[in-house]
């Protein structure tokens, strides 16, 4: 069933992630919104309730997803740009046919199928080569047109249908849409992205770090871990057109993602780090692989600015996942 979503490269390079589930009806109620299913107690137990979290403990891989549920009338995904190097854009049915045109032209796009409506699409593309030259919008959870007709998941469920787009359609676009190309990714994006706005409630000051750093338990080896991880994977100052401040913020957010590596198994070991003790294993990482310049021994709000930098960050993630925390529906 479903062989052009099933047998599609990209949907099989995201396969193997346990962040799969069907998206079906909570409770009794005919009105009740549709969310995303706790598919361990599913399969498991027998028992229906909303997925409370992101990952293995709710939710498996496609392919134990299939087997379990063959005849399910969709797959819904946890999209993590920075972890799957994908993104889906989302085209409302409201969208104007040009303008949907226009993104369904697009170069590059993997994956393309309608959404449940019929009149919508859905659209998985690599993430763009510039999504680090917009640190707030790169952190976002999703980017959305300011009159809703489009929208880019970036952190974000999405509900794919396995509908493939008609035929009629297709031959369409054989004679007309593929000889033109549409809007880049990049440009795509960064129209988006140019728009986006910290959040005001969302700032270093939430990240208290003390004036020098405490003990921190197994603190020398996440940071060895953590260079080690991002080594080969840090972005260059040409790539940000040498702005040095938006390089080192770039180069903060990788290593942020390859701390958690440590983070998680010393973590379940018992040992518990708060947002303060991350703040500083971020700049004791960020010491080890960023060139010293003046800067960085100023003060900003009484601690060293790639402190300050590092707190800011770690104030950016906590509050995303307290977000994501609360968007997702309660096993309750």
């Amino acid at each position: 069933m479903f062989p052009q979503f099933y047998e599609n490269p990209a949907i099989r390079a995201l396969a193997p992630a346990r962040r799969w589930t069907v998206s079906g009806q909570i409770g009794e109620d005919v009105d009740e919104r549709k969310a995303p299913i706790d598919l361990r107690e599913l399969i498991d137990h027998g028992r229906v309730r909303g997925a409370w979290n992101i990952g293995p403990v709710c939710l498996t891989d496609l392919d134990e997803l299939t087997e379990a549920l063959p005849g399910a009338s969709n797959a819904a995904f946890y999209i993590q740009v920075h972890t799957d190097g994908l993104l889906v854009i989302d085209i409302e049915p409201g969208c104007p046919p040009e303008i949907a045109e226009n993104l369904c032209r697009m170069p590059g796009i993997l994956y393309a199928e309608q959404s449940m409506s019929g009149a919508g699409f859905h659209l998985i593309v690599p993430a763009p080569e510039n999504l680090h030259d917009f640190p707030v919008a790169a952190d976002k959870r999703a980017l959305r047109h300011e009159q809703g007709w489009y929208e880019l998941l970036l952190d974000h469920w999405v509900t794919f249908t396995r509908s493939p787009i008609p035929d009629a359609v297709e031959d369409d676009a054989a004679a007309t849409i593929r000889p033109r190309l549409g809007a880049t990714v990049e440009e795509v994006y960064a129209d988006l992205a140019v728009h986006a706005r910290e959040s005001a409630s969302v700032t270093s000051a939430t990240v208290s770090t003390g004036s020098s750093m405490p003990v921190i338990p197994h603190a020398e080896t996440i940071v060895e871990q953590t260079v080690l991880g991002a080594r080969g994977r840090l972005r260059r100052p040409d790539d940000f057109h040498n702005d040095l401040s938006r390089w080192e913020f770039s180069v903060l957010g990788t290593l942020y993602h390859w701390m958690q590596v440590p983070l998680r198994t010393l973590g379940t070991l018992g040992n518990h780090y708060t947002p303060g003790d991350r703040a500083w294993l971020l700049y004791r990482a960020a010491l080890e692989v960023l060139p010293a310049r003046p800067k960085h021994t100023q003060l900003r709000n009484q601690r060293p600015f790639l402190l300050e930098r590092a707190a800011a960050l770690v104030a950016e993630r906590e509050a995303a996942a307290q977000k994501a925390e609360r968007d997702t529906p309660s096993s309750r």
